[in-house]
C-alpha cells in the first residue's frame, strides 16, 4: 500500500490532475489486477449476507416504500429489486434504491470502523444492480465490488467524517463510483470525475444517526449508491465534476472537515497490488451498531455471572470514545433512554441494547426492539441504572492500526445491592475474524436461512445459495439470479402514495392531501 498525503490547494497553486486523491483513487479502480480466491469467497459471503438481512426487512415499511418508488420506474434490460419476480425489472439506480434501504433497514450488515465508519456491504446494490442492467459477468462483478470495498475501507482509514460532523456516506459515494467505473472497465479519467461528482452529491451531515433517528439512516445509503449511478452516467455523457473534489480552495477538505491547513494520509493499492480490503471488514451476528456486538456477546456471558438483575445497583460500560459519544451516555441524547424511542434510536443506545442483553441472554433483530419489549417496567428499570464512560485505553486500542490490537468492546462493572461487583471484559464479538467463533461461508449461509425464513420458500432459498457458489463463472445475463422473490401477501400493504404514482386515482390522491 501506498500512503498519499492529501491537502487543500489554493486555486492559484498548481496539482495536477494525476497528483489529486480522485485520480488516484480512479488509477485503483482502473488497474486489472486479478481477484485473489479468498477476497472472491469474502465477496460471496457478503452477497449472501446482504440478501439475508434484505429478506428479514423486506415487509417494513421504509423497505416497501422505497421499493414502490422504485416499480414507479421500469425500465428494460433494468435491475432486479429484492422480493420483486426478477423478471420485474427497474432502471439500475432505483433499483440500487430499493436494494440499498432493504439491506441498510435492520443495520444488520457488515462493517469497518477505522478513523471512520461504514457499511461497505452498501457498495454492493449499486454495483450489482449496474451490472445486472448491462449484461456483465460475476468475474466482471467481483472485480467491481473489489475496488467497492477496497476504496471505502482506504478512504475510512484515512479520513474521519464524524468528528465534523459529516454522514459516513461521503465516503460511500466515491467507492461506490469507483467499483462502477472497474465494473465497466471505464477509462481512468471517466472514472476520476464521477468519483468527484459522487463526493460533491453526497456529502450529508450525520443529524441523521444523532437524537430522534427517523428512517432515513436507511435511506441515506441507498441515496449514495443512486447518486453513484446517475454520477457516471452523467460522466459517460461527456460532463465533467467539480474538480479537484477533495483539495480545492473551496472544496471538501478546507470547508467541511479539518480545514485549509489540515493534511489527511490515505492508503491506497500501489499498482498491479491486488484489492483485498474486504478482508479487514466484519459482518454482524446481532442486530444493532457495531460498538455494541461485542458488549452483546459479553452480556450473554456475564448473565449467569450477575443472577438476579433486580440487585443491580449500577452498571458502568468502560469503552471506546465513539461508543461513549455516539451510542452511549455521552451523546447527551434523552431519546436513547426513552422506551418509547423509535427502533432506529433503540439501535443507538447501548444501554437498553446491554439491558436487553443481560435479561434475555441474546437479541433478535425483531423481538428485541418491539415497544412492548422496550417498554417492560424491569427492563425500563434495568436500562436506565446503565451509563457509560470513555476509557482511553480502549480509545487507543479501537484506533489501533493493529489488527490484532484493535477493539471495539469495552469493560462492563457492575455494582449490586450490598457492594458486591461483578466485572468482565470482551475487545471483539464472537462473529469477528478474530473473535471466538469468526463467521464463515456456513455461518453465512446460516443467517440467511434464519432471517429467510417464513419469508422466502426454500426452494428460492437454495436456488439463491447455488447462484451464490458459482458466483465466477455466471455468464452475461445470469447476474439477475442474485435476487430472490417472495409472495406478494409477504411483501407488505402499501397505505400510502407518493408523486411517482400519483396518476393513479390523482382526483382521491389531491383530496387527501388536502
Amino acid at each position: 500500500m501506498k500512503q498519499h498525503t492529501v491537502r487543500t490547494y489554493k486555486s492559484a497553486e498548481p496539482l495536477n490532475r494525476t497528483d489529486q486523491l480522485a485520480w488516484k483513487i480512479a488509477e485503483v479502480a482502473s488497474d486489472p489486477v486479478a481477484v485473489e480466491t479468498d477476497v472472491v469467497e469474502m465477496i460471496g459471503n457478503r452477497i449472501i449476507d446482504n440478501a439475508a438481512v434484505a429478506a428479514a426487512s423486506v415487509a417494513r415499511r421504509p423497505v416497501a416504500s422505497a421499493r414502490a418508488q422504485a416499480e414507479a420506474h421500469p425500465f428494460q434490460p433494468g435491475a432486479t429489486v429484492f422480493g420483486l419476480n426478477k423478471s420485474q425489472r427497474i432502471s439500475p439506480e432505483w433499483a440500487a434504491w430499493a436494494n440499498g434501504v432493504a439491506v441498510r433497514e435492520l443495520d444488520f450488515h457488515d462493517t469497518f470502523l477505522a478513523a471512520d465508519y461504514s457499511h461497505p456491504g452498501d457498495n454492493i446494490p449499486p454495483i450489482l444492480a449496474v451490472a445486472q442492467h448491462c449484461g456483465l459477468s460475476g468475474a466482471d462483478l467481483v472485480r467491481g465490488l473489489a475496488t467497492g470495498y477496497e476504496i471505502q475501507v482506504d478512504l475510512v482509514k484515512g479520513i474521519c467524517l464524524h468528528e465534523h460532523k459529516i454522514d459516513h456516506i461521503a465516503h460511500l459515494g466515491p467507492s461506490a463510483a469507483a467499483g462502477i467505473g472497474t465494473l465497466l472497465n471505464l477509462p481512468t479519467e471517466t472514472t476520476y470525475q464521477a468519483v468527484q461528482q459522487a463526493l460533491h452529491v453526497t456529502t450529508t451531515t450525520r443529524q441523521s444517526r444523532k437524537g430522534e433517528i427517523s428512517s432515513w439512516k436507511a435511506y441515506a445509503p441507498a441515496f449514495a449508491g443512486k447518486m453513484a449511478i446517475e454520477a457516471v452516467d452523467r460522466v459517460l455523457r461527456g460532463e465533467g465534476a467539480p474538480s479537484p473534489a477533495w483539495e480545492g480552495e473551496d472544496g471538501f477538505i478546507a470547508y467541511l472537515l479539518s480545514g485549509p491547513k489540515a493534511q489527511y494520509i490515505v492508503p491506497l493499492p500501489e499498482k498491479g497490488e491486488p484489492k483485498r480490503a474486504i478482508l479487514d471488514t466484519y459482518t454482524k451476528e446481532h442486530s444493532a451498531e457495531y460498538q455494541s456486538q461485542a458488549l452483546i456477546d459479553l452480556a450473554r456471558r456475564m448473565g449467569p455471572k450477575i443472577g438476579d438483575l433486580s440487585k443491580v445497583e449500577s452498571i458502568v460500560i468502560h469503552t471506546s470514545h465513539h461508543t461513549h459519544y455516539v451510542i452511549g451516555t455521552g451523546a447527551n441524547d434523552p431519546q436513547k433512554m426513552d422506551p418509547k424511542a423509535s427502533r432506529e434510536t433503540l439501535d443507538h443506545s447501548i444501554m437498553y441494547i446491554f439491558a436487553v442483553a443481560l435479561e434475555d441472554g441474546g437479541w433478535h433483530h425483531e423481538k428485541s426492539y418491539a415497544p412492548e419489549r422496550a417498554n417492560r417496567e424491569k427492563t425500563v428499570a434495568l436500562w436506565h441504572k446503565i451509563s457509560t464512560v470513555e476509557d482511553p485505553e480502549w480509545t487507543r486500542r479501537y484506533h489501533s492500526h493493529d489488527p490484532k490490537e484493535k477493539a471495539f468492546g469495552g469493560r462492563v462493572v457492575v455494582t449490586l445491592k450490598g457492594g458486591s461487583v461483578v466485572s468482565d471484559e470482551l475487545a471483539v464479538a464472537d462473529a469477528h475474524p478474530l473473535g471466538a467463533r469468526p463467521f464463515k461461508r456456513p455461518d453465512y449461509i446460516k443467517k440467511f436461512r434464519t432471517l429467510s425464513d417464513g419469508v422466502i420458500a426454500q426452494a428460492e432459498q437454495d436456488r439463491f445459495i447455488a447462484t451464490v457458489e458459482r458466483l465466477t463463472s455466471l455468464k452475461a445475463g445470469e447476474l439477475t439470479d442474485l435476487t430472490f422473490t417472495v409472495d406478494a401477501k409477504l411483501l407488505g400493504s402499501r397505505t400510502t402514495h407518493g408523486i411517482f404514482d400519483w396518476h393513479h386515482d390523482a382526483p382521491a390522491k389531491r383530496a387527501a392531501a388536502r
